[in-house]
């Protein structure tokens, strides 16, 4: 610590106390800038400018891995003092590179020495980028799994030493956990590990698309014990390899605990394993934060006002059903209110609420739970699902006894809530009677917000995209600009950084009650609803667009234009 406490220019320490010393000293070096701009109260771009004007230290401005010195160290080196090779313009075969994000003390350079006789030239760097530069170059993991006598070496700051020490099974488990972690980083809602031909491959789900990780290249070697490792801590049966099967994991990392659903299946190569993960603590959306506009809000502020009825939320696995509800009962969480909740799983926890997982093992099914939740005295119950004609019978049954109900349905559209309901077996005069508010949803990316920009519009692609969302192409006419993905650091090149919603509401009216209870079919029932105001999918997208959160591409990407 004394040598890092001395890496601290006097200029600074003389600004801190002797606890954000410390704090700054023992910290890990990725977080070390930060915590000095928290203590000086400044950016932490601008304590890393007055980092290196004190240290006499470049800035990196463009910051781009040289290959032909990647193999020089090694990845667990690289991985545990946080460091980077760098492509310099000018530079010798004699020099190297390094990007870190705070000056390097004497076990550094010692270390560095043992594996390459180049003289090091340091360059700071912001550890988010010196981060992504490591996972994409030596691979998620880095170093978990070398080959290398760990007693050859440095500790990492974030291992213990029986992880340095570690032998082959442990280093298999330091890196399931390192995956893991980085998926968490990454803001990944699902992993999957799929064996193929001479290869494990490794992605993540990030906004809602499919992105491939860069593995060490000997993964392939470890490949059964690393799906072995899995299904130890899902508690399955590792000698089970011919059937697929379901489990959980509960992980913990920093403050964050995970519910970790565990599906694998058998391929011809090996068992393909997948997760998805699940923060028990992350917080809920609001209404706005959703994506919901302010007459959106206003219009389904109204019906969360009623002491009865039943609320839908529609849409395909992983359009938000389950954020949304949850934001709803945020907006009307009081303690006037009893709430109980039946879900599968339990993906936020609501101050108050009283929250039921099912678990259909036991028998405790969505139905079963809810004849009880029905005796508990509740003013609002959400059922996580709607997926037999039992549960929606009672679903709608408590709606007409006088609870408010909220749940989802997997239907493409709102109107066609109505019609699954009514296949399922429940009665028209019912559904019609019980349904206050019906909302069709899909998720599409975010514009970065600290990269995108307005670009030109070609109005003819423009209007041959409206056209085909249905929407009317004289919309296009006068736009000059509509904002663009362009690509940074922060959303790692891609343009997009988080999702927001697209939704179709529809509020039935006495003409919709009219049609639901002749039976009419959902084409009549669209017609009406559209007649009256509903904003389909393709308009809320538009919507969407013409605010500078989302382009034209991804909303035609998301919404299934055969349905339109």
């Amino acid at each position: 610590m004394q040598a890092e406490s001395a890496l601290l220019p006097a200029t600074f320490a003389a600004r801190l106390t002797d606890e954000q010393r410390r704090a700054v000293a023992e910290a890990p070096r990725a977080r070390r800038v930060a915590l000095l701009g928290e203590a000086l109260r400044v950016p932490e771009s601008d304590a890393r400018t007055a980092l290196a004007v004190a240290t006499g230290l470049p800035l990196a401005a463009d910051l781009r891995v040289d290959p032909a010195a990647v193999p020089i160290l090694p990845a667990r080196l690289v991985r545990d003092f946080h460091i980077a090779p760098l492509e310099i313009a000018g530079a010798t075969e004699t020099q190297l590179h390094l990007a870190t994000p705070w000056p390097a003390d004497e076990v550094m350079t010692d270390w560095i020495a043992t594996f390459t006789t180049r003289s090091v030239v340091w360059h700071l760097a912001p550890a988010e980028r010196i981060g992504q530069l490591i996972l994409d170059h030596y691979g998620v993991g880095a170093g978990s799994l070398d080959n290398e006598d760990d007693s050859n070496l440095p500790a990492s700051n974030l291992t213990t030493g029986t992880d340095v020490e570690a032998d082959e099974d442990a280093a298999v488990v330091r890196f399931v956990s390192d995956v893991i972690t980085q998926a968490i980083e990454d803001g990944a809602t699902d992993i999957h590990f799929e064996p193929q031909e001479g290869q494990l491959g490794i992605r993540y789900r990030v906004d809602g698309l499919l992105i491939p990780v860069p593995v060490p290249e000997n993964l392939l070697r470890y490949q059964d014990a690393i799906i072995s490792r899995l299904k130890i801590m899902a508690r399955l049966n590792i000698s089970e390899k011919r059937l697929p099967q379901d489990g959980r994991i509960n992980f913990r990392v920093g403050g964050n605990a995970l519910d970790i659903r565990v599906s694998t299946i058998p391929t011809i190569y090996a068992e393909s394993v997948s997760l998805r993960l699940l923060n028990q603590k992350r917080e809920a959306y609001t209404m706005e934060g959703i994506g919901l506009n302010a007459a959106d809000q206003e219009q389904i502020k109204k019906v969360l006002a009623y002491p009865h009825g039943i609320i839908l939320v529609t849409g395909p696995t992983g359009s938000g059903k389950s954020t949304s509800l949850n934001a709803f009962l945020r907006q009307i969480n009081s303690t006037d209110l009893r709430i109980v909740t039946v879900e599968d799983p339990i993906e936020y926890e609501v101050p108050g609420a009283n929250q039921l997982q099912v678990r259909p093992e036991i028998g405790l099914t969505f139905a079963s739970a809810l004849r009880h939740i029905l005796r508990q005295d509740p003013d609002v119950i959400m059922v996580g699902e709607i997926r037999d004609r039992e549960t929606a019978d009672i679903a709608i049954r408590a709606s007409l006894t006088g609870h408010l109900v909220f749940s989802t349905l997997h239907t493409n559209d709102a109107p066609g809530a109505i019609t699954r309901l009514v296949d399922m077996g429940i009665e028209p005069f019912l559904t019609a009677s019980a349904l206050e508010l019906i909302i069709a949803q899909r998720l599409v990316r975010r514009l970065c917000a600290h990269c995108s920009h307005p670009a030109p519009v070609n109005v003819t692609k423009l209007k041959d995209a409206l056209e085909i969302l249905g929407i009317d192409p004289a919309e296009a006419d006068g736009l000059k600009t509509l904002p663009a993905a362009v690509g940074c650091d922060r959303c790692r090149k891609t343009g997009f950084r988080g999702r927001v919603g697209l939704f179709e509401i529809l509020r039935p009216t006495e003409e919709l009650r009219d049609l639901i209870v002749k039976r009419e079919p959902t084409r009549a029932l669209v017609q009406c609803a559209r007649a009256q105001g509903m904003r389909t999918l393709a308009q809320s997208g538009w919507l969407q667009v013409r605010a500078g959160l989302t382009t034209v591409e991804e909303v035609l990407q998301v919404i299934n234009v055969s349905d339109l």
